[in-house]
């Protein structure tokens, strides 16, 4: 009895070395293709190898028993099979057989014979039983089985037999059982690995594919420079700034005609990829109606009724849109459940309050008002999405109207791209580094009066 505890107490000792190498090498993704179906011959190579540098070790650290080294070795063979199939598994066994074999003992031959077959059968079972070998109870009860195999081929190569059953009798429970442990514990871990560099994989696919969502994104919004709209009756800038790599938020400016632009600001309910879909779905109908549709309120309202139609997930957008006559300053403009956008006149900024429409895609057949402004020369028009107002600090205060109103006021004198990053500058600095929880969009518009020019 005391024999066994001694032998359990060793070999779990050089096990729990092993596993350790083994979770060091599935951390740092030497055994990445763990399992996998098509055994390349760089997975064979490493697989052998390693396994057979684990049977070395095993045989090295293993207990002597009148000629008979009970040790841990089968563990390496075994793994090495389940990741390299039947070559890979034969090679370990081959480099742990032959180094066995240098020490000598009653049974080194049985012991080279028994770790070869160990390989290839083990490396036969992952080819015919891949899934299972993935499970730990299968695991257990394969390496369990190896290990009884192990034994009985010292019963049947070790003479006399007699020595051979009195070896046997004293080391099974301890072998057999630290021993399928061991390779179910291996499995379980390599295993574990293989999956977390899977999720860390898709991660990274993700991440990609939504990074590039952000461009194409980006590739929808018109780029406002000097040459576009290029018209010195206005001065326009933008800028959308997703919560995550893609939002709902948009801004357009387009020509209606050669004398009239459009300028507009949605916010679509939700973030991400199916705001970010919605949103692009929602800029084109708009552009497309607005473009052809005489009146921007019927043109708001037959978006409405198409965004309807398509919106099985339930979402809305608010929107502010206006068409802005380059010959006179006349603004037309609708707002669909939108924030009123901020008129800045000789330094003085005051939101527009009109009565806003229902958001679109919420009801169809709905009607919107369509509202008139006279602009003068100099006036400044401030769209923005809710990203802007209510942006909060790290004490969850919101950044709100009135700082908006404190800070456009003050930076009356600037051009449109100016205004837009003192904005930006002044929520930056309100929220001192908090997340961003919202899109934030702001499209600045400076109308300069053609007569004054003449």
């Amino acid at each position: 009895m005391e024999n066994m505890y001694s032998f359990f107490s060793r070999l779990i000792g050089t096990l729990a070395v092993i596993l350790l190498i083994a979770a060091y090498a599935g951390s740092t993704q030497l055994l990445s293709k763990h399992l996998d179906h098509k055994k390349s011959w760089k997975v064979v190579l490493l697989s052998g190898l390693m396994g057979g540098l684990f049977g070395i070790y095993g045989n090295i650290s293993g207990i002597d028993l009148n000629g008979a080294v009970i040790s841990v070795r089968d563990i390496g063979i075994m793994l090495a099979g389940f990741i390299g199939g039947p070559l890979g598994g034969i090679l370990a066994g081959a480099i742990a057989g032959i180094q066995r074999l240098t020490m000598g003992g009653i049974t080194a031959p049985a012991c080279v014979v028994a770790t070869s077959f160990l390989g290839l059968f083990c490396g036969l079972l992952s080819m015919r039983f891949r899934e299972l070998v993935k499970k730990f109870l299968w695991a257990l009860l394969i390496g369990a089985v190896m290990e009884i195999f192990h034994l009985s081929v010292v019963l049947l190569m070790v003479k006399p037999f007699s020595i051979a059953l009195d070896i046997v009798k004293q080391i099974a429970l301890p072998f057999i059982t630290v021993n399928a442990f061991g390779i179910a514990m291996m499995t379980g871990i390599i295993h574990f690995f293989e999956n977390q560099q899977k999720v860390s994989r898709e991660q990274e696919r993700l991440r990609s594919e939504l990074m590039m969502a952000n461009v194409i994104q980006n590739s929808l919004l018109p780029a406002l420079t000097d040459k576009y709209p290029g018209r010195q009756e206005v001065d326009v800038s933008a800028s959308m700034e997703p919560a995550k790599e893609v939002g709902g938020d948009f801004y357009d400016l387009f020509f209606v005609n050669s004398d009239k632009i459009a300028f507009l600001v949605g916010d679509v309910s939700g973030k991400g990829v199916p705001a970010a879909l919605f949103m692009a779905s929602s800029k084109n109908i708009l552009q497309n109606y607005i473009r052809n549709v005489p009146s921007l309120s019927e043109a708001v309202s037959m978006t409405n009724n198409l965004l309807c139609r398509k919106n099985d997930a339930d979402m809305f957008v608010t929107l502010w849109a206006g068409i802005l006559d380059l010959t006179n300053g006349k603004l037309t403009f609708v707002n669909a459940g939108h924030n009123p956008p901020v008129l800045l006149r000789s330094g003085n900024a005051e939101f527009i309050k009109t009565r806003p429409g229902l958001v679109l895609a919420g009801m169809e057949e709905t009607k919107y008002r369509e509202n008139e402004l006279q602009l003068q020369d100099g006036d400044v028009i401030f769209l923005y999405t809710d990203g802007v107002t209510e942006a909060i600090d790290r004490e969850e205060a919101l950044y709100g109207n009135d700082r908006l109103l404190d800070c456009l006021s003050a930076s009356s004198e600037g051009d449109a791209r100016a205004i837009l990053e003192n904005i930006r500058n002044s929520v930056n600095e309100f929220v001192q580094g908090n997340e961003q929880f919202d899109d934030i969009t702001m499209l600045c518009l400076r109308w300069n009066s053609p007569a004054k020019a003449l």
